[in-house]
């Protein structure tokens, strides 16, 4: 029988820095999101594994484990969430979040972990992919001999995914994604680093194929780019887009806000300041004016005020407003109907700040939220996407 999972969610919203404490979250929360979501149907996940989780899973040979635990519960694994390195439920994350950088070692050997794994609980036929880190935080600190080793251990990774395809038939891509504040931060940094850096140190057809971009739509909802122009700048440059992490941003207009309502509203923005993750934020001091970038939000609101905010903190994606306050949905459905049929298989809900949300948007369970995600999402996407989802071989579970 054929079974077509296009959709999954991102289970780094779960703690676990070692493989035990992974698994044992997933059967907290996955199989309840599952019951609630697909109690009939296999459910896509998007898989998180720390290095240590990683380097655990293969020394323990424990692949083989991993691939029957998740296919007995009905869990369909073909993406790997490839960019938190270390604990992303530690009490403050921050900056840690892009260490190892990719013109580090240590970030190729555990892309390569996570693609031995990857490869090992993929169901046959199926792609799989590995989103990952947008090379390292900050521009400044990308020095003129650094880009070039990011971009060859990228090529490095390129190259053995190749080999892995010509040795098993099996294609698996890594796929770059672009993040507020980072060495490449909108599509045009992207397109500049694959020319500049990638292409230029290897095999044209091998990069295309085995290298492409992760687009979370709430990082370019942050950096105010539009969904259309951001795919159709893939496009004319030839690089796919091999996984889309369906997200919403946090969104403040005070030119459409009522006068008397402008402290209440800045008021509620506070609230989302936390201080486990990095949450960038993009200000327009004043109406047709660029675009301020602030690290962290703490510093957008004691900057002077401005007339829209547009803030990096993962919401529920159901949600369209919420107080004074606009959950970024909008995007979502632009980019969703931008996509054209077969340009990419991989839809990922990856809102993984339920635990820091403010308490006015919690949920009474986890899986409760997670699920209710899915169901919009199933509702929303275009039809034309899902007939070129994901095909799996025979039941699972």
């Amino acid at each position: 029988m054929m079974t077509r999972l296009p959709l999954a969610y991102c289970t780094n919203v779960h703690a676990g820095p070692d493989l035990d404490r992974a698994v044992a979250n997933l059967d907290r929360h996955a199989i309840e999101v599952k019951r609630r979501y697909s109690p009939q149907e296999p459910m896509g996940v998007g898989l998180w594994l720390a290095a240590e989780g990683a380097r655990q899973c293969l020394e323990e040979s424990r692949i083989g484990w991993l691939r029957d635990w998740l296919g007995e519960r009905g869990l369909l694994p073909f993406t790997f969430n490839g960019f938190p390195y270390g604990d992303f439920h530690q009490r403050v994350v921050k900056h840690n979040v892009y260490l190892p950088t990719w013109w580090q070692r240590e970030r190729l050997d555990y892309t390569l972990d996570l693609i031995a794994i990857l490869d090992g609980v993929l169901h046959p036929g199926v792609t799989g992919s590995i989103s990952t880190l947008p090379i390292a935080w900050g521009k400044t600190q990308a020095s003129p001999d650094l880009l070039p080793q990011a971009g060859r251990n990228l090529v490095t990774v390129a190259e053995h995914l190749a080999e892995l395809e010509k040795r098993t038939g099996r294609l698996i891509h890594v796929c770059i994604e672009p993040e507020p504040g980072c060495v490449l931060d909108t599509a045009a940094d992207m397109v500049d680093f694959f020319e500049r850096y990638l292409l230029s140190q290897g095999d044209e057809h091998v990069i295309r194929r085995h290298l492409r971009v992760c687009h979370d739509i709430c990082h370019a909802a942050v950096m105010l780019e539009e969904q259309a122009d951001v795919l159709q700048r893939y496009r004319a440059a030839g690089i796919r887009v091999g996984k889309v992490q369906v997200s919403a941003a946090v969104g403040l207009n005070l030119l459409m806000t009522p006068e008397a309502e402008l402290g209440a509203a800045m008021q509620q923005l506070r609230g989302f300041v936390e201080e486990r993750y990095l949450h960038q934020t993009m200000v327009r001091p004043r109406p047709g004016a660029n675009p301020i970038f602030f690290e962290d939000l703490p510093q957008a609101l004691a900057a002077p005020l401005g007339v829209e905010y547009r803030t990096h903190f993962h919401v529920p994606i159901y949600l369209t407003r919420f107080g004074r306050l606009d959950a970024l949905q909008k995007p979502i459905i632009e980019c969703l109907n931008a996509l054209k049929p077969g340009e990419c298989e991989h839809f990922e809900a990856e809102t993984y700040a339920w635990g820091v949300l403010p308490p006015e948007l919690q949920v009474g369970e986890l899986a409760e939220g997670i699920a209710r995600e899915l169901t919009w999402l199933r509702a929303t996407i275009p039809t034309g996407l899902l007939e070129f989802g994901i095909r799996c071989e025979g039941a699972i579970g």
